[in-house]
């Protein structure tokens, strides 16, 4: 019974899981910061943290708690913002 179960189970692309892992810590953020979704987005977008930091590193961090990544990508991007200022 349980080998039947398992099959039934969706197996989605490496690609998909990405992008609705990069897409919770969007919504994620707009939530803890009280922002609409699309202003974080756009943040987010101009540091490259969707790209260059929560896909390149899903591997890592999708094995962390999401309060934790929502934070570790919050530093990321504020580091890439006051870099970008300097």
């Amino acid at each position: 019974m349980e080998k039947r179960h398992l099959e039934k189970l969706i197996r989605l692309p490496l690609d998909e899981l990405k992008l609705a892992f990069a897409a919770s810590c969007v919504e994620g953020i707009a939530r803890k910061t009280g922002k609409h979704y699309s202003e974080v987005y756009e943040r987010m977008s101009k540091v490259g943290a969707i790209e260059n930091y929560i896909l390149k590193n899903y591997d890592t961090l999708h094995t962390e708690s999401h309060e934790y990544v929502l934070e570790d990508v919050e530093e990321y991007m504020q580091n890439r913002e006051r870099s970008a200022t300097c």
